[in-house]
């Protein structure tokens, strides 16, 4: 009576604890294959001076000491063009984008001109970079932190060597101090949101706790279903306050008994989703394919109840810790929706293949962030699950099928042993 809660509890808030704080706790030395663009427009500029014409591309040098600078097995650098950039960060692929303009290197070149030439305005070339704030909060400092370590890096590379050039161009003739504190840091960063998120979206984090609630209304729903269920057959008492209520056994088969249970979750998925997209149009959450996010969210929660209904069909009572593992404990670490999977140890990315959540949160990003887009992750989402929905029914009616035929039938001692429907 003592050891045995003892020693469950404790191994299930110790797998808890380890999980979930491991996830978060350092992204920085976790960070592996972290997906970002690099757009390098930069035409190149010829150079004139005493020692004869040079040609120059600065945005290849800059691009150059990324690769350079980066742990190729933290971030993967993807060298596209810039439709290409704006179409992975629509579909969440890519965390963020540095683009260099084609006159990078003429700017350069005019801003050492004009640095040293009195009354002149200076105006430094500029690069951008672009976040993807839809693609997760998280991500965005990481990126934003990547990018101003290799533009810092760059700007001090590049500014030593357009202020020795300006030197030699003017043979000694000493410049002002405005002068080289322009030419040392000649490069100029904006960081611009792509695709900025709109107000009513918790910063990016809507669709993990969207999500997370459709995972909960199936999870829990699948207790409460077969609770109520199980004591109105008279299978399991009904206890309300000090009331305790025992139904007589009713003559019905384990299998028969899931597939009540398996229409209340069917049903229960199409309201609780209904009230779900009630309460965030209340709440003013932009919704741009209310309809999609009805029909995905009425499915999940289907799904994670059917399976996880099933799992407590074959093992019992202990089927509520294995639901509990599998749906709360590893899904939510492994989901992706609050710190990167590429930020996390690879054994949570391994998790996010199958785990219910991270689909989840997947088909939902897609449905609240890229307007419904099938290639953004909806179609992915919806397959797997699928696949897990199938996989939780068979093992429903593969566990009941043979408790059946076996005999181990369900009733209170003392009662003759029910006959399978």
């Amino acid at each position: 009576m003592w050891l045995a809660p003892i020693l469950v509890v404790s191994f299930v808030m110790a797998l808890l604890g380890v999980l979930y704080l491991d996830s978060i706790l350092d992204p920085k030395k976790n960070l592996h294959d972290f997906p970002i663009a690099v757009v390098n427009q930069d035409d190149g500029e010829t150079f004139t001076s005493v020692a004869g014409d040079k040609r120059e591309n600065f945005g290849d040098q800059i691009t150059d000491a990324l690769v350079n600078g980066v742990d190729k097995n933290q971030i993967d650098i993807r060298h596209v063009g810039i439709g290409e950039a704006q179409s992975l960060m629509r579909k969440g692929e890519v965390y963020g984008a540095l683009i260099i303009p084609s006159d990078f290197s003429k700017r350069l070149h005019i801003l050492g001109i004009t640095s040293v030439a009195p009354g002149e305005d200076i105006q430094k070339p500029a690069v951008t970079i672009n976040t993807n704030p839809r693609a997760g909060p998280f991500a965005v400092g990481i990126v934003t932190q990547i990018f101003d370590q290799a533009t810092t890096k760059v700007n001090e590379t590049v500014g030593k060597q357009l202020t020795e050039s300006v030197l030699a161009e003017l043979k000694g003739t000493p410049i002002s101090g405005a002068s080289k504190l322009v030419l040392t840091e000649p490069i100029a960063v904006d960081t611009v949101a792509y695709n900025a998120l709109p107000d009513g979206t918790g910063n990016g984090l809507a669709p993990f706790y969207y999500a997370l609630l459709l995972l909960l209304a199936g999870f829990t729903g699948s207790m409460i279903v077969s609770q109520l269920v199980d004591a109105q057959l008279g299978f399991a008492p009904a206890e309300m306050g000090p009331w305790y209520i025992y139904n007589p056994s009713v003559r019905v088969s384990r299998f028969h008994t899931l597939m009540v249970k398996w229409a209340l979750m069917l049903v229960l998925g199409i309201v609780v989703s209904g009230i779900y997209v009630g309460i965030g149009a209340l709440l003013d959450m932009p919704m741009s394919r209310p309809g999609a996010l009805f029909a995905y969210g009425a499915f999940a929660i289907t799904a994670v109840g059917i399976s996880a209904t099933a799992v407590m069909a074959a093992l019992g009572s202990a089927g509520l810790i294995v639901n509990l593992i599998v749906f709360i404990i590893l899904g939510v670490p492994s989901s992706g929706g609050t710190v990167p999977l590429e930020g996390q140890p690879p054994f949570f990315g391994w998790l996010a293949n199958f785990e219910p959540l991270h689909q989840v949160f997947i088909g939902t990003r897609a449905i609240l962030f890229y307007d419904a887009r099938y290639d953004s992750g909806l179609l992915n989402a919806f397959w797997k699950t699928l696949a897990g929905l199938i996989f939780g029914m068979a093992i429903g009616i593969i566990a009941t099928r043979i408790y059946d035929r076996k005999g181990f039938h369900r009733g209170t001692t003392g009662e003759p042993l029910n006959q399978p429907s």
